[in-house]
Formats: C-alpha cells, sequence, structure tokens
C-alpha cells in the first residue's frame, strides 16, 4: 500500500495517527456490528424460511380443496360463500431499531370467523379450503415481518461489510504506511541535521 501523498512534517504525522487510531476503532466498532447482524440475520432468515415453507403447503392445500369445492358445487355458489365473509383483519405496522436498522413489528388485530357461511349449502371440501386460508392468515403477518427483516438486515450486512473491508485493506494499511513514511524521512532529516551541527562545530574548532 503506497503512503498517502503528503508532506512529511510533524503535524502531519500527528494528524495520521489521529486517523489511524480513528480508523481503527471504527474498525473495531463496525467488525462487532457485522458480527451482531450476521447471528441475528441468520436467525431471521431461518424463522422466515420455515414460516414460508408452512405457508407454501397451506397455500396448496388450500387451493386443492377449493378446486375440488368449484367441481362440486360450481364457481357462482363458491362466490355467494365468500361474500358471506364481512369480517376483516386490521394490520399495525411499527418499527424498532436494531443496531441502527428499522426493523418492522408486525401486529394483527381480529380474524374472519372459522365458518362464515351457511353448511348446509357448501361442501366439505369449501370447509377444508377455509380453514387453509385461515391458517395462512395467521402466519402472513410474521412472515411479512421477518421477511422484510432478512431483506433490511442483509442491505445492512452488505454496507457494513464493505465499510470494514475499506478500513482493515484500504484505509489502516495506508495510514500506517504514511506514518512510516513520515517516521522514517524525519528521522532522516534528524540525522542530517545532527551531522550538519557536529560538522559546523568541527570546522568552527579548526578555524580556532
Amino acid at each position: 500500500m503506497a503512503p498517502l501523498n503528503i508532506a512529511p512534517t510533524r503535524s502531519n504525522l500527528l494528524q495520521m495517527r489521529s486517523k489511524l487510531a480513528f480508523a481503527r476503532e471504527g474498525f473495531s466498532i463496525l467488525d462487532k456490528k457485522r458480527e451482531v447482524l450476521t447471528g441475528e440475520l441468520l436467525r431471521v432468515a431461518t424463522e422466515a424460511e420455515t414460516l414460508n415453507q408452512q405457508a407454501q403447503v397451506l397455500f396448496k392445500d388450500a387451493y386443492q380443496a377449493l378446486k375440488l369445492a368449484r367441481l362440486s358445487m360450481g364457481q357462482e355458489r363458491i362466490e355467494w360463500a365468500a361474500m358471506a365473509v364481512t369480517h376483516s383483519v386490521e394490520v399495525n405496522v411499527l418499527n424498532h431499531g436494531m443496531m441502527g436498522v428499522p426493523i418492522p413489528k408486525v401486529e394483527a388485530h381480529g380474524e374472519p370467523p372459522a365458518i362464515s357461511y351457511s353448511l348446509g349449502d357448501t361442501s366439505l371440501a369449501l370447509d377444508v379450503s377455509n380453514e387453509a386460508f385461515r391458517k395462512v392468515l395467521q402466519i402472513i403477518p410474521r412472515l411479512s415481518e421477518m421477511s422484510v427483516s432478512v431483506w433490511r438486515l442483509s442491505r445492512e450486512l452488505i454496507k457494513t461489510q464493505r465499510r470494514v473491508h475499506a478500513l482493515e485493506k484500504v484505509f489502516i494499511p495506508q495510514y500506517e504506511e504514511t506514518i512510516l513514511f513520515i517516521e522514517n524521512t524525519l528521522e532522516e532529516q534528524d540525522r542530517e541535521e545532527i551531522f550538519t551541527l557536529k560538522w559546523l562545530k568541527s570546522h568552527q574548532s579548526n578555524q580556532a
């Protein structure tokens, strides 16, 4: 790593030592942040994958049952049964910070009743589909929360990794090389000054 192109003065040496100390402190903080983000990302991603698999199974069951219900009941009767749903789910989204990352907290309030239509005019397949969709509805808020968290944590981890890499591979080595260059230059200047002073002193003594 080549040193910075600055004058080898004592003031610049003090300035570079201060920058190096600051860079090392920043590296330590960001490295710890990277470890925390990595651990949290793995935890959240694992939960998100589990919930996603559960949701996929429920969706598959729900649509298969709905297909059977359509064959036995017809599309129009299914649409009339769907119109019987009068309840809705309210969703509130709040954010809380985690290492500077806004993590969503999704809260769902209320749910449709287990059976919202007349049992005498429907098929068992529709009941199965209805129950599967209700279970999906219970999973979706948490799955949404985890999915967004994975995306935001991943983005922050990438940014943190880039900063850690820049400090470790670019700035800190460059500051160290610059400090070494200035120190060596100043030492050489000191030796030249001492040599010059000794020569002058010797020359004056010979003239006396």
